[in-house]
Formats: C-alpha cells, sequence, structure tokens
C-alpha cells in the first residue's frame, strides 16, 4: 500500500502540471473573462442610460425578490443553478485534453527517455505501475478537476453577488437564496465514479497503444479505431450482423477515443431514449434534472457501461504485459 501511494505521488509531482494548473488556472481564466464581460456590459450600460439604476422589469434591483412569487424565485435559482453549472465545465473541457494525452504518453515517454530503466531497477511491479497510472487518470485527475469545477461556480456566484451588491442588491435573496450551489457541487462530485467507470475503454486503450507502440502514439491511436470504422462501413461488416455501421462509430470508435469527454455517457444513453428525441426543455429546471445525481447515476443500469469496463480492463492487462516485454527504448 505504502508503495502504490508513493507510485501515485510521483505520478502526481510529475504532472501536476496537467492534473493541477490546468484546470485551475481554466477555472480562472473564465471568471476573469466573465467579471470583465461585466465591467463592460456596465459601462456600456451606465453610458446608454446616463447612469441610471439598474431595473428588471421596471422593478430597482434592490425589490425585486419582494414583488417575485415563489414560483418565479424558483425559476431564478434554476436559472442561476444552470449558470453555475455551465461555469463548472471549463475545468472539465481541459480536463478531457489532460487525461488523454497523460494515457498516452504515461508508458511511451519512460521508454523513450530510457528512465523505465531506472523504474525496473526498484522493486516495483509492472502491476503496479500501470495501475498507478490508472488510478491518476480515473481517480486523482477528475476529483482535482472537480473540485476546480466546484470553486468556479462559486466564483461566478460570487461575482453577481458583487454586481448585486453594486447596484444596491442583497446578494443573499437576489442570489444565495434562490441558488443551490450545494446541489450543484454534489451533483458535479457524484459523475465522478461515473466518470471512472465510462473512461475505463478509453483510458485502457491509450494506455495499451502507450504500452505498445514504438514510435507516434497518438497516430496509432486515432488511426486504428477510425481505420478500423473505415473497414466496417466499407464492407459492410455490421450489416452481416444485422447492425447497421453506426453502432460500430458510436459504440466502438467512439468509446476508445472520446471517454475522457466528461458528460459522454449521458450523450450516450439520452441519445437512446426515444423520449429525448422531442425533449423541449421549459426552462432551466428541465435541463439541470439531466445533470442530477439520480440521473447520472442511473447509467450504471445500462450494460454498456460495464461492456466498456471489461474491455477496459482487458486492454489494462494487455498493458501490463507489454510493458513488461518492451522495456527497450
Amino acid at each position: 500500500m505504502n508503495t502504490f501511494k508513493w507510485l501515485l505521488k510521483r505520478e502526481y509531482w510529475e504532472n501536476r502540471g496537467g492534473f493541477f494548473w490546468a484546470p485551475l488556472i481554466t477555472g480562472s481564466v473564465f471568471l476573469l473573462l466573465t467579471l470583465m464581460a461585466v465591467i463592460a456590459g456596465e459601462s456600456m450600460r451606465s453610458a446608454a442610460l446616463d447612469g441610471e439604476g439598474l431595473r428588471m422589469n421596471g422593478v430597482e434591483l434592490s425589490k425585486l425578490t419582494e414583488t417575485m412569487r415563489p414560483g418565479d424565485i424558483a425559476e431564478m435559482g434554476a436559472g442561476l443553478d444552470l449558470g453555475a453549472l455551465l461555469a463548472s465545465t471549463w475545468p472539465f473541457i481541459v480536463l478531457a485534453f489532460v487525461v488523454f494525452f497523460y494515457c498516452l504518453g504515461a508508458l511511451f515517454d519512460e521508454r523513450k527517455d530510457r528512465s523505465i530503466l531506472f523504474w525496473k531497477s526498484l522493486p516495483l511491479s509492472d502491476q503496479q505501475t500501470v495501475l498507478s497510472k490508472v488510478f491518476s487518470a480515473l481517480v486523482i485527475a477528475p476529483v482535482i478537476a472537480t473540485v476546480a469545477a466546484i470553486a468556479t461556480s462559486i466564483g461566478f456566484l460570487v461575482i453577481l453577488s458583487g454586481y448585486a451588491l453594486f447596484h444596491g442588491g442583497n446578494p443573499l435573496t437576489l442570489i444565495w437564496g434562490p441558488a443551490s450551489p450545494l446541489t450543484v457541487a454534489f451533483n458535479l462530485a457524484a459523475a465522478l465514479p461515473v466518470f471512472a467507470v465510462w473512461a475505463l475503454p478509453t483510458v485502457g486503450w491509450l494506455l495499451l497503444v502507450s504500452a505498445w507502440s514504438k514510435s507516434k502514439p497518438f497516430l496509432w491511436a486515432l488511426l486504428v479505431p477510425l481505420f478500423a470504422g473505415v473497414l466496417v462501413t466499407w464492407f459492410d461488416v455490421m450489416e452481416m450482423l444485422g447492425m447497421k455501421a453506426s453502432w460500430f462509430w458510436t459504440n466502438v470508435v467512439g468509446r476508445l477515443l472520446l471517454g475522457t469527454v466528461s458528460g459522454m455517457d449521458m450523450i450516450y444513453r439520452e441519445g437512446k431514449n426515444p423520449a429525448m428525441q422531442n425533449f423541449n426543455p421549459e426552462g432551466p429546471q428541465d435541463v439541470l434534472a439531466l445533470f442530477s445525481a439520480q440521473n447520472t447515476w442511473s447509467a450504471f443500469a445500462h450494460l454498456d457501461i460495464w461492456v466498456g469496463a471489461a474491455a477496459g480492463v482487458a486492454m489494462i492487462l494487455a498493458a501490463v504485459h507489454f510493458r513488461r516485454a518492451r522495456d527497450e527504448g
């Protein structure tokens, strides 16, 4: 256990730029851009209205909640939650690239720079080394990105609170009362187990390529699935099995290359849901319901996620084998 913990520390310190600083900086950039947009918008509004106070539907901001019905306040809170949720997506966008390229170079780079000779001289098994990289990709990096995402969503509400306070409004009644930042944070954290299981085939494939390829792992990782998809489509392989070629592109090519994108499991599930074909949200509450913990965890009830996870585990075991066999540069 102490050895594995030490290996995790090694992965973190060697990749701290991607794991820690990338999502943190991305969230900070979003908040800075939001602040600049608020300042620019306020400057233009003041110039156009000659400094007149901010009103919404003809009501001063400080008295807005007094004129709203409970249903209107709840809808406003849902809108604030949706804004906070959208703000939180920025660290997750960079997470997809960080995990993808981390896995792609995790086992290839140590052979390229010959550092594998040093690591193999230590009492560390190939299984421990590969599993530490799997754990880093599926747990450590997503957890840090989620913390950064939650901080970004709260920072977004803080900026709105400052804007409301500047115009004489009470942030407690206008922002923090209607909004549910803890619920948004909980739903973001609840998605972590689903991300870990859903991303297994992508992580397994990238680690397998990283351990197997002697050069240009990115091209191998990208072109092999794409070329296989072209061949399957060209020779009508799936039609022979009574399925369409789109199934192969979605469930094989897509699962191998897009698993590190947060929320991709939801796109797959909702795309197969007939009720979503004519989905017409009447308000932000309907959109937020899609990202609730209950809907997120429903992914575990689908066979697809477990089949992909089993394939991912098999590819991880293959990566262990190739790391043991290919210790040359």
